[in-house]
C-alpha cells in the first residue's frame, strides 16, 4: 500500500474540509467495492464507487454510487441533461481522469467534470469514496463531497 497523502487528500486539506482515511490490504487482489466495504468494516451502502461516463455530446460525467448498486444509465443521462451516456472504456480512464480502476476518486481528477452523487448518500452522516489510490479510502460528509466536487444529488440507481 502506498503511504502519504494522495492528490484528493491534499485538495481536501487545502479546502479545510475534515475527512478520515482508511487503508485496506490489497494482497488478495480483491479491490471491488463489496470487498473494500468488508475490509474496512462498513456496510456496502456507505461505501461509494466512482464511475465515469461520456455523453452523446462527448462531455465526460462522474457518478458516485453505492458499491452494492448499479448505475442506471437512463437516470444518469437524465441527471446530466443528455440523451444518452455510456461508461468510458477502462483503457482511457487514466488518460481522462488521472486515476486507475480501483483507485478512481471523485476528488482531484485531471479536470473538474460535472459530478452527480446518488441521493442515498444524503441519508448518511459520512460515506467512503476512493482516496485516489488502491488501498485507501476517504471517509467524508456527503455535503463536503458535494461541495468539493460541485456535485449534485440525483437518483442514479
Amino acid at each position: 500500500m502506498g503511504r502519504g497523502k494522495t492528490n484528493a487528500m491534499r485538495i481536501l486539506d487545502a479546502a479545510g474540509l475534515s475527512y478520515k482515511t482508511m487503508d485496506y490490504s490489497t494482497k488478495d487482489g480483491l479491490n471491488d467495492g463489496i470487498s473494500v466495504a468488508e475490509k474496512v468494516g462498513r456496510d456496502s451502502e456507505e461505501v461509494f464507487k466512482t464511475l465515469v461516463t461520456q455523453g452523446h455530446s462527448k462531455q465526460y460525467y462522474v457518478y458516485v454510487v453505492p458499491v452494492d448498486r448499479e448505475l442506471n444509465l437512463k437516470k444518469a443521462a437524465s441527471a446530466a441533461g443528455e440523451k444518452k451516456v455510456e461508461m468510458i472504456p477502462m483503457k482511457i480512464l487514466h488518460q481522462v481522469t488521472g486515476y486507475i480502476k480501483g483507485g478512481c476518486s471523485p476528488i482531484g481528477m485531471k479536470k473538474q467534470f460535472p459530478t452527480f452523487i446518488d441521493q442515498s448518500a444524503d441519508g448518511h452522516k459520512t460515506i467512503l469514496v476512493s482516496a485516489g489510490q488502491i488501498g485507501k479510502q476517504i471517509e467524508i460528509k456527503p455535503a463536503d463531497l458535494s461541495h468539493i466536487t460541485a456535485g449534485a444529488y440525483a437518483e442514479l440507481t
